[in-house]
């Protein structure tokens, strides 16, 4: 009887470290919704694709002028911001469930860990958009956030870090395939994304 309370006393302290050192309220659902946000996205810009006469599956290099450009990042920002307010409205949700905080210190410290490596990206793949390197944002995009989701890792689920692996992998097979960035893109940050949601919300459900 000792024995089980013994195991059962480190099971609760264990439990209480964890909630003390890392964010577990991160929500599977928020993944599947930015996922499907991305495809929407994807779909849309298959069709401004071929609103300017871009058969995208052609094979063909195309080169794009700077307002196809423009539209493209508008549009990117857009599926971005969806999924950022996803991820906090789901998020908020289940902590308020479990009557966790979301905001502590170990918030501030996972999205400064997360944040390091993604405006690094940022800021690098504005740099391929200023120089009109187009082909290599894709790549960039995808390597950087799996960088800064395996960085996230730390802070949060540790499941997390599968998923950017699986982006860094994606991002670096990409750089062979250069000028098929929109595929990619829908593959990483679309069906990559709703996978790992629906598999995360299963088990944290």
């Amino acid at each position: 009887m000792d024995s089980k309370n013994y195991h059962e006393d480190l099971s609760h302290i264990r439990s209480m470290m964890e909630r003390s050192s890392r964010f577990i309220s991160l929500s599977g659902l928020s993944g599947v919704v930015a996922g499907l946000a991305a495809l929407i996205g994807a779909g849309y810009v298959y069709f401004v694709f071929k609103r300017e006469g871009i058969d995208y599956f052609d094979g063909d290099r195309n080169i794009f002028h700077p307002a196809l450009v423009k539209e493209l990042v508008l549009i990117g920002t857009a599926i971005l911001f969806t999924a950022l307010l996803s991820g906090y409205v789901f998020t908020a949700n289940k902590s308020k469930k479990k009557g966790q905080k979301i905001w502590d210190a170990t918030t501030k410290r996972l999205l400064l860990t997360f944040a390091v490596p993604l405006v690094t990206g940022g800021i690098f793949c504005l740099a391929l958009l200023f120089h009109h390197l187009f082909v290599w944002v894709a790549p960039a995009t995808l390597i950087f956030y799996g960088i800064a989701l395996v960085s996230a890792e730390r802070y949060t689920l540790t499941d997390i870090r599968y998923l950017g692996y699986c982006q860094i992998v994606l991002g670096l097979i990409s750089l062979f395939f250069l000028g098929w960035g929109l595929l990619f893109w829908t593959i990483g940050f679309g069906i990559l994304h709703i996978v790992y949601g629906l598999i995360m919300h299963k088990k944290y459900k």
